[in-house]
């Protein structure tokens, strides 16, 4: 049961991460709506990177909180918050791949396969002048594109790395591989992405996949209603 009355003193901003851990152990909404809003669009981001479906995506999201909150008491805290949110998102999209292609294996693919065919790289950003906003959504579908057609190994270090944030040790747990290989699969992945996209749009400072506004909103709400009646 979510706890939607004054159960508890209101959320600060920034509260620590264990305050909201432990209010969201005790399903207070205010808890679970400020850890999805603050982590919905990097586990989404993921979720594409290797389903490569907006919907799929979705799915995978929804069913990662689910399954976190749920299962809260298993969070130990050896890593953030986060980490802990996109291994579950992670594990939850590969496993709908490996139902589909057993031999998929981000961690495992060989490195001669690391040679591969390219196409294009995203941008957002909403502007109140129709033509750039129609010039940033040619250039957010370029690049989305791009993104798509990275092999696996590439698309999700690229992802991780560059559009998330994230550091080389965290990626290399996330993906179980070696920081040495994902150094490696990110230098590459730059290299076929920078050959095929800069020649069309030149050099661009890219924010992919945005998830914000009604989408991340209608995300959180159905996360609470499955929630509310576990």
């Amino acid at each position: 049961m979510i706890h939607r009355t004054a159960t508890f003193p209101a959320l600060e901003d920034g509260a620590p991460e264990a305050e909201l851990v432990r209010r969201a152990r005790a399903r207070d909404e205010a808890a679970l709506r400020t850890i999805m809003q603050a982590n919905n669009r990097r586990l989404y981001r993921l979720a594409r990177g290797i389903l490569r479906s907006d919907s799929e995506a979705e799915d995978v999201v929804q069913e990662t909180y689910v399954r976190a909150f749920t299962n809260l008491d298993g969070f130990r805290g050896e890593s953030s918050l986060s980490t802990w949110l996109s291994r579950i998102a992670i594990n939850e999209a590969l496993g709908r791949v490996r139902s589909r292609k057993p031999q998929v294996e981000l961690g495992s693919v060989p490195e001669a396969t690391l040679e591969a065919q390219i196409i294009q790289f995203p941008l957002s950003s909403a502007a109140s002048d129709p033509e750039k906003s129609m010039a940033q959504r040619e250039i957010q579908r370029v690049v989305e594109h791009a993104v798509d057609e990275l092999p696996d190994v590439f698309r999700m270090v690229f992802i991780a790395r560059v559009m998330e944030g994230m550091s080389m040790e965290v990626t290399a747990e996330l993906l179980g591989v070696k920081p040495e290989t994902v150094k490696t699969r990110l230098h590459r992945a730059r290299a076929m992405l920078r050959e095929n996209v800069e020649k069309k749009i030149g050099p661009v400072v890219m924010d992919a996949f945005p998830f914000a506004g009604r989408r991340c909103e209608r995300l959180t709400e159905a996360v609470l209603k499955r929630l509310g009646g576990a």
